[in-house]
């Protein structure tokens, strides 16, 4: 069956782009996801997690903003935890300054592994995202990339490296 764009929904331009964005979204986690449990033994998102981790002030971050940054629901998050912490990677604390709160604390084992795992990571990353882009195109695709997120979850802060995340927030 032709596509017409007389038809309601997306116009037959809208379906080209989509139909390139929804490829990526398919494609790419699963080129990361491969290449991390090959190399490191992880997931995508279990690096992600120890990143964030790794970044954070005292490499210290309640299991709730983790979550938000992850897009992750807390029963999501904690099994992954759970499997992070079996390898000595992760532990939970109670947050002594609000003991209703959890904490993620990277160890030093957790902290080695992310040191490990980061380069290879960050340069399939370079290979698939950023070698085909020019600058501009790279810019724009941040630009694109931050109007969908806020499109999506508005109110949900992404998480951003080096940014301020204090470590009970």
């Amino acid at each position: 069956m032709q596509y017409s764009s007389n038809e309601p929904g997306l116009s037959a331009s809208q379906l080209e782009v989509w139909a390139s964005v929804a490829t990526l979204i398919e494609r790419l986690p699963t080129a990361l996801d491969a290449q991390l449990q090959r190399d490191s033994g992880l997931t995508h998102f279990e690096h992600g997690l120890l990143f964030a981790l790794d970044t954070a002030p005292e490499r210290t971050q309640r299991l709730s903003t983790l979550a938000g940054y992850a897009s992750s629901t807390l029963s999501r998050l904690s099994r992954a935890i759970s499997r992070l912490e079996k390898k000595g990677w992760v532990r939970r604390e109670i947050d002594p300054t609000d003991g209703r709160v959890t904490l993620a604390v990277l160890t030093d084992a957790g902290h080695e592994h992310v040191l490990r795992s980061t380069p290879a990571h960050h340069a399939l990353v370079e290979r698939l995202v950023f070698e085909s882009l020019t600058d501009q195109q790279v810019r724009q695709l941040g630009v694109i990339s931050t109007r969908i997120s806020q499109a999506i979850a508005p109110a949900t802060a992404a998480w951003s490296p080096g940014g301020d995340r204090p470590a009970s927030s």
